[in-house]
C-alpha cells in the first residue's frame, strides 16, 4: 500500500549505502557502469524519472558486491516501483494546484503510518470543511485568483480521502486553544467546522486534542510555527523503516523537510511536551462542544 515515491527514496538510500560500503564515489560507479554521474545521483535520490530497470540494478549490485539477500530484496522493491498498482490521487495534479515544494510532502504523507500535527492558528487542512478552506485560501488578497483558489480547495478536499481509505494512517492533531477562538468565515462557517471536528473524533484513526491557554509555557513556543511529524512503515524483509521520521514545516512559498535525527528528534521533544500538557480526547471534545454551543447561542 505504500506509494512509489517512498519506495524510490528507500531503494535509493540502500543503493547509496552499498556503493559507499564498496568504497566507490558516484563518479567511479558511473564510469564502471558506463552511466553519467547524474544518473547515479538520480537513482540514489529516488527521482521519479528513474525506472530502476532490472539490468541496471543488477549491474550495480554486482559492482557493489551486494550479498544475495540484499540483491533479492532490492530487485523486488525496484520491481514494485514499476508496477503502478496504486496510483495516488495527486499524480495528475498540476504544479499550480500542488506547488512543487508541497508535492513531496503530499507523496510522503500518502505513505505515512502516523501523522502528528500541531496547529497554532488554523484547523489543519486534512480536517477542514470546504467553506472553511475557501476562506483560508482567500488570503492574502491578490495572492491567487478565484480560479486558482477553487482548484486548491478541490485539492485539499481530495487530499482528505487519505483518512478514509483502507489502511489509513493514524492522524493525531493538537490544536492550540486559539484555533477555537479564531472565527474564520463567520458564525455559520465555524458552526459547520466545529460539527465536522466532533464527527471526526468518532473515527478510530483520528485523535483531536486541545492545548489550553492554561498550559502556560510549552514546547510549541520553541518551535514557533505549526509542524507535522511523519513516521513510515517498515520493510517487512529487513524491518528497517522505508523512510526516516520526518518533521515538516511549511511557509507561504516554501517548506523545510527535516529528517536528520537531530532535527526530527528535536521536534519529537516538542511534540512530547505539548502532548503532556494538552487536554485528553474527552476534555478536548468538551471544549470544542462548548465553542460550538456558544456560536449556536450567539
Amino acid at each position: 500500500m505504500v506509494g512509489s515515491a517512498l519506495l524510490r527514496r528507500y531503494v535509493g538510500r540502500r543503493l547509496e549505502a552499498l556503493r559507499r560500503r564498496a568504497g566507490l564515489t558516484q563518479e567511479q560507479a558511473a564510469d564502471a557502469l558506463q552511466k553519467g554521474r547524474a544518473t547515479i545521483a538520480r537513482m540514489e535520490d529516488g527521482h521519479e524519472a528513474v525506472r530502476f530497470r532490472d539490468i541496471d540494478v543488477k549491474a550495480m549490485l554486482e559492482l557493489y558486491g551486494a550479498e544475495p539477500e540484499d540483491g533479492r530484496i532490492l530487485l523486488a522493491l525496484t520491481a514494485e516501483t514499476r508496477n503502478g498498482r496504486r496510483k495516488s490521487w495527486w499524480h495528475d495534479r498540476t504544479e499550480t494546484e500542488l506547488p512543487a515544494f508541497f508535492a513531496l510532502y503530499v507523496s510522503l504523507e500518502d505513505s505515512a503510518e502516523t501523522i502528528r500535527q500541531y496547529e497554532v492558528e488554523l484547523i489543519p487542512g486534512l480536517l477542514q470543511t470546504r467553506r472553511y478552506a475557501e476562506e483560508v485560501h482567500g488570503v492574502p488578497t491578490g495572492y491567487i485568483d478565484d480560479g486558482e483558489k477553487q482548484r486548491r480547495v478541490e485539492v485539499r478536499m481530495e487530499r482528505q480521502s487519505l483518512l478514509t481509505r483502507p489502511r489509513a494512517p493514524h492522524l493525531s492533531v493538537i490544536l492550540n486553544e486559539a484555533v477555537l477562538h479564531r472565527h474564520i468565515g463567520g458564525r455559520e462557517v465555524m458552526i459547520e467546522q466545529f460539527e465536522h471536528l466532533l464527527e471526526l473524533t468518532r473515527r478510530g484513526n483520528i485523535s483531536i486534542r486541545v492545548l489550553p491557554f492554561t498550559a502556560g509555557v510549552h514546547g510549541g513556543m520553541a518551535a514557533s510555527t505549526p509542524f507535522a511529524l511523519l513516521t513510515f512503515p517498515a520493510d517487512p524483509q529487513s524491518g528497517e523503516p522505508l523512510e526516516p521520521p520526518l518533521a515538516y514545516v511549511d511557509t507561504l512559498t516554501g517548506a523545510l523537510y527535516l529528517n536528520k535525527p537531530g532535527e526530527s528528534g528535536t521536534y519529537q521533544l516538542v511534540w512530547e511536551d505539548i502532548d503532556r500538557r494538552s487536554l485528553n480526547e474527552d476534555e478536548s471534545r468538551s471544549m470544542i462542544t462548548s465553542a460550538l454551543e456558544a456560536l449556536r447561542e450567539a
